[in-house]
């Protein structure tokens, strides 16, 4: 068994740091001192996530016929979350300690610094004076409309605290619109809000977040089977963007720990710097979502199939993703720190993170040799457009050819093409008109005509 206490504190701090300098991750509102649990994403965060999402809905709902998506609203009215449970029983145990007034996940408290004694955990120094636990609901409440009474029950709303309850309720209606038939998913990437205890670990347990996740619903019989075959499509997956099998473990949950109304869950767990942790869990939910808002509507939501004459409540079958630990996930798992000697053996470290291509923020680096050169400038600038259309890139034309590689290399930009004296037919005719094509992991380079280099990039970066 994994051992999930192992961690690696100087490489969090080395990938933290990284971050924020070159634009990936920032802690929201830090001119103001930064809201805690909350997090913004730069210029290159934000490409790696889009890239993520757009990858996942490309491989789950464009690629397969049995899927399809929506975008339901993040305000949810308080009848959807009164009839699935999260109004009487989203909540987590929490202790409130009377020297320090911190507050605390109850079950969460082993290893977790104590504000007044950091060297010991909450609970263990002899100062601390800790509170019997009680439940502390998760739910961002708000009202809505300018008149909404306090007192009125139908004016109250949250903000949604998993994406899932939207899919459940719009089921019907996907059903009868779409045409398809059992079984069938029903995709969604989103925001969800939950009031944490103790945000913690960078952006993996925030306040506001982000899921991917599929309400798969089929036939009773078919439950436990799909749940398997789910499960290995998901983890090919994980191999499609970068993060191998070998840093994934899977948790089988046992009786006692699942959800109440699950009938089988696993949890697919990753190796980060802090520890092992859930990156996505595939639940068996069988009709228990279903038959709430069934009951909680008052409304039909049997499925009817047409060739047994069976009719019946499907079960559903949730693989459910977290985007940013995602993210976080392949940026921890490219984070690399590679000892280079040079001619007179003299070290140096090249920090690079090693993003497989369709997950790199950057694609291709294009870079002018001489930027006092017209001639290269202009073939540079033409290249950049060229690949725009189909890709991010990146002109640079500041310093030194090699620092700029080294710049891209921290970004994790797999290919660099350098526009060069050879370029303009000054090597030969044969080497007119092609480029220098820098690969990152490796530093190797090769020439390729400027004419080949679209096509060359689009198989490897999509």
């Amino acid at each position: 068994m994994a051992d999930k206490s192992n961690t690696d504190p100087q490489r969090m701090e080395k990938i933290v740091s990284l971050c924020k300098r070159r634009g990936f991750i920032y802690q929201a509102g830090e001119l103001y001192g930064g809201l805690n649990g909350c997090w913004d994403y730069g210029p290159l965060g934000a490409e790696l996530k889009r890239n993520l999402k757009d990858y996942w809905w490309r491989r789950t709902v464009q690629e397969r016929d049995d899927v399809v998506g929506m975008d339901g609203a993040i305000l949810t009215m308080q009848q959807v979350l009164v009839a699935s449970g999260h109004v009487g029983g989203f909540s987590d145990p929490m202790v409130d300690c009377k020297t320090c007034k911190g507050r605390f996940r109850a079950d969460n408290i082993a290893g977790l610094a104590c504000p007044e004694k950091p060297s010991c955990s909450v609970g263990e120094s002899p100062k601390c004076e800790l509170t019997e636990a009680r439940e502390f609901n998760l739910m961002f409440k708000t009202k809505v409309g300018a008149s909404a009474d306090e007192s009125d029950p139908n004016a109250t709303a949250y903000l949604r605290p998993e994406t899932a309850q939207s899919i459940f309720v719009q089921y019907k209606n996907v059903l009868d619109s779409s045409r398809v038939k059992l079984p069938f998913g029903i995709a969604q990437v989103g925001k969800s809000f939950r009031n944490e205890i103790n945000p913690r670990n960078y952006t993996f347990r925030s306040r506001e977040f982000e899921q991917m996740e599929i309400e798969y619903f089929c036939h009773p019989k078919d439950g436990m089977r799909l749940t398997d075959e789910w499960l290995e499509t998901r983890l090919k997956f994980y191999e499609e963007i970068g993060i191998p099998r070998t840093k994934l473990h899977i948790l089988d949950v046992p009786d006692g720990e699942r959800a109440f109304y699950s009938k089988k869950t696993y949890d697919i767990e990753y190796e980060f710097p802090f520890g092992i942790q859930e990156l996505e869990g595939v639940a068996y939910r069988t009709d228990y979502d279903l038959g709430v808002h069934q009951k909680g509507s008052g409304r039909p939501l049997e499925y009817f199939d047409e060739e047994t004459k069976e009719k019946f409540l499907p079960h559903v079958v949730e693989p459910s993703a977290g985007c940013d630990r995602t993210v976080l996930a392949l940026i921890c798992e490219a984070y690399d720190e590679e000892v280079l000697k040079d001619e007179k053996g003299k070290e140096d470290v090249r920090t690079v993170l090693r993003f497989t291509p369709r997950m790199a923020p950057i694609k291709v680096g294009i870079f002018p040799l001489l930027k006092k050169n017209e001639e290269q400038v202009r073939i540079a600038r033409e290249i950049q457009k060229k690949l725009q259309p189909w890709m991010t890139v990146f002109y640079d034309d500041s310093g030194a050819v090699g620092r700029r590689y080294r710049r891209q290399d921290e970004v994790g930009t797999p290919y660099g093409v350098t526009i060069d004296f050879e370029t303009l037919g000054e090597g030969g005719d044969e080497l007119k008109n092609t480029v220098t094509l820098r690969h990152r992991d490796s530093m190797e380079q090769e020439r390729i005509a400027i004419d080949a280099l679209l096509p060359w990039l689009l198989e490897r970066v999509r």
